[in-house]
């Protein structure tokens, strides 16, 4: 019985091993092979503009939610681009067209984003 579990997942059991011992390798090289020298520029706070270890109830500007979910909202109606691209050939052109009305308002929405303010970031 246990001849023939390990005679049909023995490739993905090999596959994992060897899938660990590449992450683990990978990490050994980078932590013995990568130079620590911090600037003030690698310390200084990103993005969302507090320090990263400081008081975790402290306010922070609203306008980083703003951002990301912004981020997420193009990023997930970008993601409708993959399956329609695939299938382009059997939906004909009112699947083009459909899609083309889609990105136009896709850029309006940016647009009015954009003259807004809502990308700027100060």
């Amino acid at each position: 019985m246990i001849y023939n579990f390990l005679s049909e997942y023995f490739s993905i059991i090999l596959f994992l091993l060897i899938a660990l011992g590449l992450s683990f390798g990978f990490i050994l090289a980078n932590y013995l092979a990568a130079p620590s020298n911090p600037d003030p520029e690698k310390l200084s706070a990103y993005e969302c503009g507090f320090e990263a270890f400081d008081d975790s109830r402290m306010e922070f500007d609203v306008r980083f939610y703003l951002v990301a979910i912004l981020f997420i909202i193009f990023d997930l109606e970008i993601a409708f681009l993959f399956p329609w691209a695939i299938s382009l050939g059997n939906i004909g052109a009112l699947g083009f067209w459909s899609m083309m009305i889609f990105l136009s308002v896709l850029t309006i929405g940016f647009i009015y984003e954009w003259k807004k303010g809502a990308l700027e970031w100060e």
